[in-house]
């Protein structure tokens, strides 16, 4: 199975009698799981069983489930209790008769706990628990849409990672390949650069510059490097075909790549490894900027 994105959108909608609703499920990336749940009042055993279900699909994100809920025939869903309104119109006398203090607004009232509430009737009561499975199977359809969208945008991001996997491998080979690395091409870039700086009065024992040749290729020996580079990117491969959730190993992994690049710099000793190098470091900054966004 391809990786998978984090990124992605999911919505259901349905009819229950009276009622009508969608939900709507929204997906970025993010460390790890971050459920968000925005529901009317009385639906806590709905979120609970929708929260499960979400667990059990995905690993990593930030989840935005927002469920919208109203009354097909038009049937008032709030109502004002009299009792409370006329409770906290009493209050507010009061306080007012104490202190100078401005007029409350009717959006202040009616946001005073009690004064609106929902409007229940026997229909609610006998319909919740059939209502609560109906809504619980159209979040499953929204979870499902979502995770197709996540798979799909998982496809885009696969093909741009294995193109990237693809050019380190290209890369490391050109490391490996490169006459620079030689001894014997260290030799004569000593004898060049001798021969510069002395106009060509000055030459070196074969032996001797044999020797140093050989001390300066040992110190910039990156075979260790290339070797870990190679089993860095079979290791790449075989995530990028994984039927779990990569997002973290593939975010290690980019770092094991920098490490290597960097080395590989630290140690060139000819400007076209250099140059190598340098490459190979831009091509992994694109990886890890594309692996934030894999589940």
């Amino acid at each position: 199975m391809a990786i998978s994105s984090m990124t992605g959108y999911g919505r259901s909608e349905g009819t229950f009698e009276d009622r009508s609703w969608y939900w709507e499920l929204r997906s970025v990336n993010g460390r790890g799981l971050d459920l968000k749940f925005r529901m009317p009042n009385g639906f806590d055993a709905v979120e609970l069983t929708c929260r499960k279900r979400a667990q059990a699909v995905f690993g990593r994100g930030n989840l935005q489930c927002n469920l919208s809920l109203s009354f097909s025939e038009g049937r008032p869903a709030f109502a004002i209790n009299e009792a409370a309104l006329s409770q906290a119109l009493s209050f507010i006398s009061v306080v007012d008769g104490h202190v100078n203090s401005t007029t409350p607004s009717a959006t202040d009232i009616l946001a005073m706990p009690g004064v609106m509430e929902r409007v229940v009737d026997d229909r609610d009561a006998a319909g919740m628990e059939d209502l609560a499975v109906v809504l619980i199977e159209s979040f499953e359809n929204a979870l499902q849409a979502l995770l197709a969208a996540r798979r799909a945008e998982g496809v885009h991001l696969h093909a741009i990672i294995s193109g990237l996997v693809t050019q380190i491998t290209e890369l490391t080979q050109q490391a490996i390949e490169n006459p620079a690395r030689s001894p014997e091409a260290i030799q004569a870039r000593i004898s060049k650069q001798i021969a510069l700086l002395s106009g060509g009065q000055v030459s070196l024992d074969a032996d001797r510059l044999h020797q140093e040749a050989m001390l300066i290729a040992t110190k910039a020996d990156i075979q260790e490097e290339l070797d870990r580079l190679q089993a860095h990117v079979a290791a790449a491969w075989e995530l990028l075909n994984h039927d779990q959730p990569v997002g973290r190993k593939f975010d290690f992994l980019t770092q094991e790549f920098n490490r290597e690049a960097n080395t590989l710099c630290a140690k060139s000793n000819g400007a076209d490894l250099t140059k190598i190098g340098l490459a190979l470091k831009a091509v992994v900054d694109q990886m890890r900027e594309q692996i934030q966004n894999v589940e």
